[in-house]
């Protein structure tokens, strides 16, 4: 197996850290000439299509967070895959998963992160570290749950959303798709999709506040 990894910056450290094999190189326009974790950065995405025969590389992960929106991380997704190479889904040997969880293609799940029965993580969804997925938890894909935080028993979390740094989603809640939850928010009910709520107990951001 073979796998490059696109997108460089401080995602990319955590996740060529969870790596075994480290990867072959990081393709970012923007940090070309150097290393990560002593994984040579070659140049930008441009470069891919020549190196896929140059190293024969099979996988990619996408070395790209999320703050907010995950679009950067969807399109990277897509373009790994349009270029026929297979997504590597990468679990951190810290990281506790249940074995009935499942696990999609792409997806990332860094130390001391918990995913508990009968969870579904989706693919190119980020469980950060110290997060936790409690049962029968439904993500969907290209999420970014952050670190330490906390969705309780049968959450579901609809496709592109970000959970921040910290926040609790109440057992039973459903987040839609492309939702935002602030950092350390408590989410006690439904958040419809697009939306962003911050605080305890959650509340909508007001547009004055954006």
């Amino acid at each position: 197996m073979r796998t490059i990894v696109l997108g460089g910056g401080g995602h990319a450290l955590v996740l060529i850290d969870a790596m075994h094999p480290k990867p072959v190189a990081v393709l970012d326009a923007q940090r070309r000439d150097e290393t990560i974790l002593g994984v040579p950065i070659l140049g930008g995405d441009d470069l891919l299509d020549q190196l896929i025969a140059a190293e024969r590389l099979t996988h990619f992960a996408v070395g790209v967070g999320a703050i907010g929106r995950t679009d950067t991380r969807q399109r990277l997704y897509d373009y790994g895959l349009a270029q026929g190479l297979s997504s590597l889904t990468v679990v951190h040997r810290t990281a506790v998963c249940a074995e009935s969880a499942i696990i999609g293609a792409g997806a990332q799940i860094f130390a001391a992160a918990v995913v508990n029965p009968l969870a579904q993580i989706g693919n190119n969804t980020i469980i950060n570290t110290g997060a936790m997925i409690e049962h029968e938890c439904i993500v969907g894909n290209h999420v970014v749950v952050a670190s330490g935080a906390i969705l309780s028993g049968s959450v579901q979390v609809g496709e592109g959303s970000f959970i921040g740094a910290g926040a609790t989603i109440i057992q039973g809640v459903s987040i839609g798709k492309a939702a935002i939850i602030g950092a350390g928010a408590v989410v006690l009910t439904d958040v419809p999709s697009g939306e962003t709520v911050v605080g305890v107990p959650a509340r909508p951001v007001q547009e004055k506040d954006r």
